[in-house]
């Protein structure tokens, strides 16, 4: 979704691009993700609640969150970061810099849309998030107390169980409470960014896919690069490999690591879904309606972004949903799938220029690369085109 935003917004500026895909688009994690356009729940990672979660949970295979034991350096170094971030004054700083941000996620959207783009968003009505018992709930709303106290309004009803349940039968009555978000929207992640990729190639653009970058180098005047086959030399280049990107970023004086928070995903029937989406945020656990099927999603798991589906976390996954679905054979799962979300320690994205002024950086966005790709395109396609990065990416900045 980034790489693909920032194509088309260079496009909109008169810039002529060709995008390198490692695999084919959208194999990876904008594939399998939920689909969410909530800039509700757009927010740093690390965050005070994280923590509670304590060492125990944190390597228990089926938690939501996991950590596999493991002496790799580069892990470590950004889980220290990430637990120091997980502070409530750090999180209300980097809410201050998503804020603005949020502000205008869906306006970028509408402008691709009106620019051609035919995947549709949809409107999530309802969206609602569900918990067990009315204690789990307090924490959403103690949150969405902060964004608005931060100046970001999220409108939302407060809901009983059965209130929850005639809004989307597909419930159980496992769920005694819920709040139902709203001005919120979603996408079938495939389906969209194959649209998105026609309208790129549509405006001239070759996509070269199966086609991994192995380094860039700039020469002072052009920036190379280095694919297994062929060099090839443009004005300027912009990183945008989600997970991958330190490989690219490091030379060019990119230092905040990007790790791999691996989530999965896979779809089931359901005999009646869902008219929106429906969030499980204790047990971390998305559903989305996708075609005639129930897509779910979950886990944060830190691993290598090239290590294998483990059927382990699809188990508990399924574990934590059965309770609170009816109607749904979990069992008849398809597309069973595990994509690395680019997360770093301060749950900040990492946009913008790095130490060349013709290399930039667009990734690092977490679990929010698909709700912040279109706007992350536009302001970056203003930064490359102007050399100037608006003030949005401020925060954001590789070079941090």
């Amino acid at each position: 979704m980034v790489g693909l935003a920032t194509a088309w917004f260079l496009q909109q500026r008169g810039v002529d691009v060709d995008v390198f895909e490692r695999r084919q688009v959208a194999a990876g994690s904008s594939w399998g993700n939920a689909g969410w356009l909530t800039p509700a729940l757009t927010m740093p990672l690390p965050e005070p609640a994280v923590l509670r979660y304590g060492l125990r949970a944190a390597l228990d295979p089926a938690s939501p969150v996991y950590v596999p034991i493991s002496l790799e350096a580069s892990l470590w170094r950004f889980l220290t970061g990430f637990a120091r971030n997980c502070t409530t004054r750090r999180w209300r700083r980097g809410m201050v810099a998503y804020r603005s941000v949020n502000r205008q996620a869906l306006d970028a959207f509408d402008e691709l849309a009106a620019g051609g783009v035919e995947g549709p968003t949809r409107p999530a009505d309802p969206f609602l998030v569900c918990f067990a018992h009315d204690g789990e709930r307090t924490a959403l709303l103690e949150e969405l107390g902060e964004l608005e106290q931060l100046g970001q309004k999220v409108g939302y009803d407060v809901l009983t169980g059965p209130q929850a349940r005639e809004r989307a039968p597909i419930l159980t009555d496992h769920v005694t409470a819920a709040v139902q978000l709203h001005d919120q929207r979603f996408i079938d992640p495939p389906q969209y960014l194959a649209a998105l990729a026609d309208a790129v190639r549509a405006r001239g653009a070759l996509i070269s896919e199966h086609s991994r970058v192995l380094g860039l180098h700039d020469d002072g005047h052009h920036v190379f690069v280095r694919c297994r086959k062929a060099i090839h030399r443009y004005d300027a280049a912009v990183i945008a490999t989600g997970a991958w990107l330190p490989e690219l970023g490091y030379p060019f004086g990119v230092r905040v690591p990007v790790q791999a928070g691996r989530g999965y995903s896979f779809t089931v029937p359901a005999r009646h879904l869902p008219e929106g989406p429906i969030y499980l945020p204790v047990q971390r656990i998305a559903c989305t309606p996708l075609g005639d099927r129930l897509r779910i999603a979950g886990m944060m798991e830190f691993r290598d972004p090239d290590e294998p589906l483990d059927q382990r976390r699809v188990q508990a996954i399924v574990a934590a949903a059965r309770p609170f679905l009816q109607g749904v054979d979990l069992d008849d799962r398809r597309d069973e799938w595990v994509g690395s979300r680019p997360c770093t320690p301060d749950g900040l994205p990492v946009v913008g220029p790095t130490s060349s002024p013709r290399v930039f950086a667009a990734g690092g966005h977490g679990m929010w690369g698909i709700v912040l790709g279109p706007l992350t395109g536009r302001l970056l396609a203003e930064a490359v085109v102007t050399g100037t990065a608006p003030y949005e990416l401020h925060a954001f900045r590789p070079l941090r």
